[in-house]
């Protein structure tokens, strides 16, 4: 039983959402200039509140909700339009740029 359940977590694992966020961060922040607008340089000056800040983000995270935008599975006007020519590998790239940055936001773990 024991050998099934680990025969079944390393498949999981082979086909994980880390498979696609195997980015060049590098890369990914020329291509990042365009989000940088709004997002700012590093994720963390957003252009306003309603922004969300994407430094520190978990990239695989990233990755699902750029093709998530692009294919219209989440729908949000600005984002739509961004993502609709992206390419997988510009994902990945933007997404490991981002991913790359330190967070600015606190743990709220600690907050009062």
């Amino acid at each position: 039983m024991r050998t099934i359940f680990l025969a079944a977590v390393l498949a999981a694992s082979l086909f994980s959402g880390n498979a696609f966020a195997d980015g060049d961060a590098k890369a990914g922040e020329k291509a990042a200039a365009v989000c940088a607008a709004c997002h700012g340089t590093d994720g963390n000056k957003t252009l306003d509140a309603s922004y969300p800040k994407l430094g520190g983000q978990y990239a695989d995270y990233l990755v699902k909700s750029l093709q998530d935008y692009r294919s219209g599975a989440r729908v949000n006007i600005v984002m739509n339009g961004q993502a609709a020519n992206l390419k997988d590998k510009d994902i990945a790239d933007i997404a490991a740029w981002y991913a790359s940055q330190t967070t600015d936001l606190k743990d709220l773990r600690n907050f009062k």
